[in-house]
């Protein structure tokens, strides 16, 4: 018999809340009169909670909306509907001042620490960057001692701080990217696939190095990854996103362990085991067809073209996110029915 998973860690208060957010992007055609010809639905009515001190891990496969959906909330793309609290201020109706202050509170690391860090500045001009832009955080005569604060808290020698982002290895840059996004004290910092681009022993360190500051700063992160195994490392709750919606949402066990959705199921199988003995023990599911477009999804549950469990009700009307029984939320009709991969 196995031991009852631990009880939920209860956080703080909601620092942010996303609800119905929409992204479309329009298909054009024509270069002098451009005409829409369609839309590809790259965010389709996602809705999420983030606490005070928590990491929220939104997970899929590539192109289901997640980048699109922190770019969204970052207002690096104008929303095609819905809504963002930070705090109780809607961030899609800020503007000017409001605005640039709210961009001090949420930060953000990119995805490749090459691409993300300019090679013509130095390290100490990269973390400087957010206080040229928003003048007044801190003078200038501190932000030397400051920069060489930051170094140290990510694990880098402050005597680099004249170094170019050429001389660090993949590691030691997305090193430098943490310490950029936090130089401006933010109380989120959306991490967009942070690990995804380093060596497999780079990727705990820097894994670690976020839990550790996490915990030593109060931080809430929202984590967004392909790796399921990652997620499982730092994140308190994860959402599952799968052709721009969330499909299945819960904690660490809940996801894990009571997993509800054939799409979680599939993404599960596909985790390598360590243990080479027991490989063969695991039920590998390989999924069937392609990734529909998102600009034509399927009718009804956008999953169901590749699900060993649909029927025809799954094409007549989408399937709500709600709890069916499992404990937390899941858009899935047959969630309950057991998994049988020969189906």
């Amino acid at each position: 018999m196995s031991a009852p998973a631990p009880e939920p860690v209860h956080h703080g208060e909601v620092v942010l809340r996303v609800e119905h957010l929409v992204k479309h992007f329009p298909i054009t055609r024509g270069i002098v009169l451009k005409r829409q010809i369609g839309t590809v639905k790259a965010v389709d009515d996602v809705s999420f909670e983030l606490h005070r001190g928590e990491t929220l891990g939104l997970v899929g496969e590539s192109g289901c909306g997640k980048t699109t959906t922190a770019r969204t909330i970052l207002r690096l793309e104008k929303p095609t509907a819905g809504h963002a609290w930070y705090r109780g201020r809607d961030i899609f109706t800020l503007s000017g001042e409001e605005m640039r202050a709210l961009r001090r509170e949420i930060q953000v690391i990119f995805q490749d620490p090459y691409a993300s860090l300019n090679p013509r500045m130095t390290v100490g001009d990269l973390i400087a960057e957010g206080w040229r832009v928003h003048r007044g955080v801190l003078p200038k005569s501190a932000r030397r001692g400051r920069i060489h604060e930051l170094l140290e808290l990510v694990g880098l020698n402050p005597d680099h701080i004249n170094r170019y982002p050429h001389q660090f290895s993949g590691g030691q840059r997305q090193r430098i990217g943490v310490a950029r996004a936090l130089a401006l004290e933010p109380s989120i910092v959306i991490c967009d696939e942070p690990v995804s681009a380093l060596d497999v022993s780079v990727q705990a360190q820097v894994v670690n190095l976020l839990e550790d500051l996490q915990d030593e700063l109060g931080l809430s992160y929202l984590f967004i990854a392909h790796d399921l195994s990652v997620v499982r490392h730092i994140c308190d709750r994860i959402a599952v996103m799968y052709l721009g919606k969330i499909v299945e949402t819960g904690d660490e066990f809940q996801v894990y362990d009571d997993t509800a959705h054939p799409y979680t199921t599939a993404l599960l199988s596909a985790v390598p085991i360590p243990d080479p003995a027991a490989r063969n023990l695991g039920n590998r599911i390989l999924l069937e067809g392609d990734v529909p477009s998102p600009a034509d999804p399927p009718s009804g549950c956008r999953f169901r073209t590749r699900c060993w469990k649909a029927q025809e009700v799954c094409a007549a009307a989408e399937p709500e996110l709600i709890d069916r029984g499992q404990g937390h939320p899941v858009a899935c009709r047959f969630a309950q029915m057991e998994f049988d991969p020969a189906r």
